[in-house]
């Protein structure tokens, strides 16, 4: 029976890594999969997912009106083959993509897989995220940490010169050079 996990963590804890990773065992094992990307997240280009160390893999965009069940579905009947849908900065689902996942493992029989930031530069929810908490059969923390060594649950966003940013739009992309991660503490100095 599949099953429907969500992979969450701060900044810059490898989701991207591990997710590559998970899929090239599939793939070495004779599977075919399935990985999606939000095209909000263009830094490496788009139709990309890329890790921080170099690795990468091709993958299809989603944007807001994507209908993930519908695509996966149509591949699946193309390719019995497909075994298994990751899903790369699942932050930026909405509620709706976030049931077309629940759609894939319970009626498709494939498991899911997503990767995601569980919040914020504010520490509020991403709308994806706050429902893949609640859809998932498994939650999974991908751990990092913050500079003074404690487990890092929290994005700081900081601008050009190192500074923590309070205000802005909700999404902001970017990686090493506009946030860090921080535990709790050191988030709410």
């Amino acid at each position: 029976m599949a099953k429907f996990y969500f992979y969450y963590s701060a900044m810059n804890a490898g989701k991207s890594t591990i997710l590559l990773q998970s899929s090239y065992n599939y793939q070495e094992r004779g599977m075919d999969t399935l990985l999606f990307s939000s095209i909000v997240d263009d830094r490496y280009g788009q139709g990309k997912i890329s890790s921080r160390i170099g690795v990468s893999a091709k993958a299809v965009s989603f944007d807001k009106d994507f209908d993930l069940y519908a695509y996966t579905k149509i591949q699946k009947e193309k390719n019995p083959n497909l075994k298994c849908v990751f899903v790369d900065e699942a932050q930026f689902l909405n509620k709706k993509q976030v049931m077309q996942l629940t759609k894939i493992v319970d009626e498709l029989n494939l498991p899911v897989l997503a990767y995601g930031l569980r919040s914020d530069f504010k520490g509020e929810p991403f709308e994806g995220s706050m429902y893949l908490l609640v859809w998932a059969d498994n939650l999974i923390e991908i751990k990092t940490i913050c500079h003074c060594g404690k487990k890092a649950t929290m994005n700081t966003r900081i601008d050009a010169q190192g500074q923590a940013v309070s205000e802005g739009d909700q999404i902001q992309i970017g990686g090493n050079e506009r946030y860090i991660a921080t535990c709790r503490q050191h988030f709410l100095k």
